[in-house]
């Protein structure tokens, strides 16, 4: 047994060594106080007593009613250890062994030992003895010295637990901050924030997580910019409410998220796009198994992608699409599972499986020492990965007095998975542990300990850090995990990509390892720190640090965008819900936006039950309901709903943390309605800035139009004022034209101008000069008698421009210098 590693060993050791120090014990046990009540974490001595063993940790009942809160049947053992007849203390802390028939034996008394964690009574050792005789000095010396040690490692624990909910905390107030845009997909916002609020708080078990957002604030499943999100074929549904009666749209999340891994991977590629400035599209599909990605590369390459990373479902039959595109001159590469021997695939992005198996199986000799069967189930046996990863655990404990016995594979199908796990822990009853190859074969391990009594004593190896493997952990159903970098491989997978598109292909693979593998590496997680392990709390501080340690930066200002593909396994469930419902007041949701306050709800209590979502709660079988609502600056923008099967399943600690993760989600949602509204109103500045732009452009095309009147003469009327813009825009068009025309006078009417000050005529004698180095002569025509007056008083000088007072005379000049004449005179 090592410390850290496999803490359902280490209690129910310090349970007998106690036991061992007390004449006569047979049975005992060892309790935790979690909120108002005790749970068992170690029993020993009671199997034959209790009916399909006890899932630890159990309910072990209450606490005392009043300071300083000693077992309900020992309310003294929080002052020192005491005696309580044994049927007291099994009728109201183990009712399951109370019913026996013939027991406990008659005379037999519990004795109860504090066990002190960070100066107080934390937990309580329970040792059953034949008779009500006191401690002697000796064994009262022994018996509190393993309590001391005991509290000593539970403290332990307690502290690692509270740094990896912390880091864990930290993590998802980091992604629901990241969700920040201009319109938030509230379907993948529920299923981020109740995947994060389960990896969190594995207490409450909590069976349900909903989001109620008031249409105003969210509507069609985006916020505020009406559109909905599609997701598979779903479509919302509800029902109307009265006229006036505010309604919302309910989002369920997946009671059974799976997905973490592939988002992590979809995070990594999407990151690396943003660093790199490049587009990445992130694509998955398992529903048909390698046709589906086989659809996607053919899609990538009649779209002539510049680069595709794909993880395949099946490398022997993608193969021939790999060639092809190849063959189109787009990059491939794989990442997550190797491609098949002999493939055109550039290069592999992830993990070295064998030696990831070999971690695992060195896991599982430090777990079982003394050796013993273990099973293992992977998803497929036909996915290289799994492959290399049974070969890697079987080297390990090669010598060893591990034996593997059954192997099974659920095909993707995670209730297949559970299924087979609970099939293999039941038919075996000496199994002494279990290695789960794939992220859901390990949660099914642990479930199916959980339902027949072996959770903690079944020893548990997982692959990768799915919510329910961070829960497992933090219970000590999960001993250790195998954690995949997967970030890392969507990230670098994308980088490559880059590297080969910007470098060439060649040039970017002299670069990396002759294997053209590379390894993004794995650690070994456990709750606590070990010399060979990393602590939990350890593991997300260092991805997040890592995360920022392997960015790049692209070099902006190229002229075409690059596009790649990154192909996934896992395609998402239809399993987030949406429907439309009204707000009713009698309801949970209606009260908490009225009050704008928290609501903890136990369904069991007469109090609430003219609360329709309460009653309707409770026949789901929900003993505890918690409304937290999301506050705006201006009003409530929904509520976050979640129900647990279990009493008192939310303590003032778990309403802190969803308080601050709706606080959050609020400022996501308020925020992603401001952006919204500040790029409709961009947009509409936009468009009003163009048209007005457009109606300056006709104006001046209106005001300076271009006649050509007769061969090598042009006419140029100038209305309205010609201030600097406007007079590039004048000789720019007039130089044009001459060369178009090969004219050789131009006449510019200036009988429709405002006004001819020194600014106007400095323009004028420009556009003559101008004229003037294309061979062409100007001639200006229109000038007012007022105009006239004003420019010699102002001593302004046209230089050596022609004039005319009028335009008939002004054309007279030119026809004369273009050899032409004039036919038709005035009557």
């Amino acid at each position: 047994m090592t410390t850290g590693l496999d803490v359902f060993s280490n209690l129910h050791d310090l349970v007998r060594r106690a036991m061992e120090g007390l004449p006569g014990a047979r049975r005992g046990s060892l309790l935790t106080r979690t909120g108002r009540r005790l749970s068992y974490r170690a029993i020993v001595g009671l199997d034959g007593l209790l009916p399909g063993g006890v899932n630890l940790p159990s309910d072990g009942g209450a606490l005392s009613a009043s300071a300083p809160f000693g077992p309900a049947a020992a309310p003294e053992a929080a002052h020192g250890p005491c005696l309580v007849p044994a049927a007291v203390w099994y009728r109201t802390h183990l009712p399951e062994a109370s019913e026996a028939p013939g027991w406990p034996p008659d005379g037999a008394h519990i004795l109860v030992v504090p066990v002190p964690m960070f100066g107080a009574p934390g937990a309580y050792l329970a040792l059953e003895q034949p008779d009500a005789a006191p401690l002697s000095g000796t064994c009262r010396a022994l018996v509190e010295s393993v309590a001391a040690r005991g509290g000593a490692a539970l403290e332990r624990r307690g502290l690692f637990q509270e740094k990896a909910q912390s880091a864990q905390e930290l993590r998802l107030l980091e992604e629901v901050l990241s969700s920040v845009a201009e319109s938030v997909d509230l379907l993948e916002f529920i299923e981020t924030l109740a995947d994060g609020i389960r990896s969190v708080q594995t207490g409450p078990r909590w069976s349900t997580i909903d989001l109620a957002i008031l249409e105003d604030a969210g509507r069609e499943g985006r916020v505020v910019d009406g559109s909905h999100g599609s997701h598979g074929s779903h479509a919302p549904h509800g029902t109307s409410g009265a006229p006036g009666q505010p309604m919302c749209r309910v989002y369920k999340a997946p009671r059974r998220p799976m997905t973490a891994y592939w988002n992590n991977v979809r995070d990594g590629a999407l990151a690396a796009g943003r660093d790199l400035q490049a587009r990445v599209e992130f694509r998955s599909g398992m529903s048909s198994g390698a046709a589906a990605q086989d659809a996607l590369l053919e899609d990538g390459i009649r779209r002539r992608v510049d680069g595709i990373a794909i993880a395949p479902i099946d490398p022997v039959a993608l193969e021939p699409a790999i060639r092809r595109a190849m063959e189109a001159g787009i990059p491939v590469i794989t990442i997550d599972t190797p491609a098949a021997p002999g493939s055109r695939a550039l290069l592999y992005v992830g993990t070295d499986n064998r030696a990831a198996g070999r971690m695992a199986g060195e896991a599982m000799l430090r777990l079982l020492p003394q050796g013993g069967e273990v099973t293992i189930q992977a998803e497929s046996f036909a996915v290289p990965n799994a492959q290399g990863r049974i070969e890697g655990f079987r080297e390990a404990i090669a010598g060893s007095a591990i034996r593997v016995g059954s192997l099974s594979e659920n095909l993707f199908n995670v209730d297949r998975a559970i299924e087979l796990a609970v099939d293999a822990v039941r038919s075996s009853p000496g199994l002494a542990g279990a290695f789960g190859v794939c992220s859901e074969n390990g949660p099914g391990f642990g479930l199916a300990s959980m339902r027949l009594g072996r959770s903690g004593d079944l020893k548990l190896v997982a692959f990768d850090l799915v919510t329910s493997t961070v829960a497992m952990l933090q219970d000590g159903v999960v001993h250790a995990a195998i954690v995949q970098r997967e970030y890392d491989m969507g990230y670098r997978g994308v980088q490559a990509l880059y590297e080969m598109a910007t470098r060439g292909v060649q040039e970017a693979l002299a670069d990396l390892p002759a294997s053209r593998c590379i390894d993004t590496g794995v650690d070994l997680v456990t709750l606590e720190r070990t010399p060979f392990s990393i602590a939990l709390s350890d593991h997300l501080a260092s991805s997040s640090a890592r995360k920022i340690a392997n960015r790049r930066l692209g070099a902006g200002g190229r002229g075409r965008s690059l596009d790649f593909l990154v192909i996934g396994m896992a395609e998402r469930e239809s399993l987030v819900d949406d429907e439309r419902a009204p707000v009713a007041e009698d309801s949970l949701v209606g009260r908490v936006m009225r009050s704008c306050c928290s609501l903890v709800i136990d369904t069991a209590s007469s109090e609430h039950q003219r609360l329709g979502d309460v009653a309707e709660a409770r026949r789901s079988g929900a003993r505890t309901l918690v409304g937290v609502p999301l506050l705006s600056r201006e009003a409530v923008l929904g509520v976050l709903v979640l129900a647990s099967p279990h009493p008192d399943a939310c303590s003032a600690t778990d309403l802190a943390l969803i308080e601050r993760v709706a606080a959050v989600a609020a400022v996501v949602l308020e925020n992603a309605r401001l952006l919204s509204r500040i790029k409709e109103r961009t947009r509409a500045l936009e468009s009003l800035s163009s048209r007005q732009e457009a109606l300056l452009e006709t104006i001046a095309a209106m005001s300076s139009p271009v006649v050509p009147i007769s061969r090598g003469v042009l006419v140029m009327p100038i209305v309205g004022a010609l201030d600097t813009q406007r007079s590039g825009r004048f000789i720019e068009a007039m130089l044009k034209e001459i060369s178009e025309h090969q004219a050789r006078v131009v006449i510019i009417d200036v009988t429709g101008m405002a006004v001819v000050d020194a600014s106007a005529a400095n323009h004028l004698a420009q556009a003559a000069r101008a004229a003037g180095l294309l061979g062409a002569e100007a001639v200006l025509v229109g000038i007012a008698p007022e105009a006239a007056r004003l420019m010699v008083e102002q001593g302004l000088d046209l230089g050596a421009i022609v004039t005319r007072s009028t335009l008939e005379l002004g054309f007279s000049y030119a026809l004369g210098k273009t050899g032409g004449r004039v036919v038709h005179g005035r009557s």
